[in-house]
């Protein structure tokens, strides 16, 4: 099977294909140093599967997976990642990501995992399957109407007004969604929010 490897971290990005490239039946055909890259790469050399990195400059993992469904491609995506965020990996089926390893797998595991995708199948690290099975929607109720609220461009201020509740509490509903998201701030979490369907 003939495979792209995208990773930002130059390092690991050459280990990754280097062991790879010892199995008998994955060859590594290119590396990519961020998103772009590799969609340029899959594009033009229409490899089975590109293992990528979540975080990386100019698109993330999630961003190209996104690209390539929309454009029915037949590369698979497998991601490797250090983080088990439930809305990234909700967000990663969607996109029809078919692999979901953590980046300290061993290198067997993840050849095991390619193959596995190659025939048709899915591949999750159980340690992020339990992970992200228990916590679906992380937001109560409440932090959803402030958050749909904020997100129709109402200030802290008006949606006070609109629930019936002070500014403060307001204020103190949004940083409570903005830190269950991980997000960097009130636009970022109704983004997260909304392309997870928790609103």
């Amino acid at each position: 099977m003939k495979v792209i490897v995208a990773e930002d971290q130059g390092m690991l990005r050459g280990a990754l294909s280097a062991l790879l490239d010892l199995e008998d039946d994955i060859e590594v055909v290119a590396q990519a140093e961020d998103g772009r890259q590799a969609l340029e790469q899959i594009e033009r050399l229409r490899p089975d599967i590109c293992v990528m990195d979540i975080e990386m400059p100019h698109m993330s993992g999630l961003d190209v997976a996104e690209k390539l469904k929309e454009r029915s491609h037949a590369c698979k995506v497998v991601i490797l990642t250090t983080f088990s965020r439930s809305g990234y990996f909700q967000r990663a089926m969607k996109a029809g990501v078919r692999g979901f390893l953590l980046k300290d797998s061993p290198i067997d595991e993840l050849g095991a995992a390619l193959r596995t995708v190659h025939k048709g199948g899915r591949a999750v690290s159980p340690e992020l399957a339990l992970s992200f099975f228990e916590s679906e929607n992380p937001l109560s109720e409440r932090e959803r109407e402030v958050l749909r609220l904020a997100a129709e461009g109402l200030s802290a201020g008006d949606i006070a007004g609109r629930l019936y509740l002070s500014a403060g509490t307001v204020r103190n509903y949004l940083s409570e969604a903005i830190q269950k998201l991980e997000a960097k701030n009130r636009i970022d979490a109704i983004g997260i929010a909304e392309k997870n369907g928790w609103l």
